[in-house]
């Protein structure tokens, strides 16, 4: 199943975020790719607000950020790690099953990834223009 959004602006992005969250449940996993500054935070933290109707914000400096709510949301920011190696000294698979997990960058540890994986792909259309692929399953 693939599902194709354009947002013309964060705001949009946000709103896509948040229709998606009503789609999500508990033990999902959820991976995130772009470029730098193409909106996979701003999707985010539109599943966040749906969810656990507190605002969320990037991890990229604590690697890991919890968020309660109905079902609990573990957000992973993957871009400082420097190899796949890396992500086994966050514990990150004692979060599966918990609650939803959600990556950014999740091109950096492919291996570790479960077949029934959601990805998100968010590309850079313009200015605020984005284009937000989301397909289940790894292959």
């Amino acid at each position: 199943m693939r599902e194709i959004y354009i947002s013309n602006s964060a705001k949009e992005t946000e709103k896509i975020g948040e229709k998606f969250a009503e789609k999500l449940k508990k033990g999902d996993i959820i991976g995130f790719s772009g470029e730098l500054g193409s909106g996979k935070t701003t999707f985010i933290k539109g599943i966040v607000k749906k969810l656990c109707n507190i605002p969320a914000t990037s991890p990229s400096f604590v690697l890991i950020n919890e968020y309660n709510g109905k079902i609990p949301i573990f957000h992973f920011d993957l871009y400082r790690l420097e190899n796949e190696k890396e992500i086994e000294t966050t514990g990150w698979e004692e979060y599966i099953g918990k609650g939803i997990i959600l990556i950014e960058w999740i091109e950096k540890i492919k291996k570790f990834l479960p077949d029934n994986l959601i990805l998100v792909k968010i590309e850079i259309l313009g200015n605020n223009k984005r284009k937000i692929k989301i397909k289940r399953g790894r292959k």
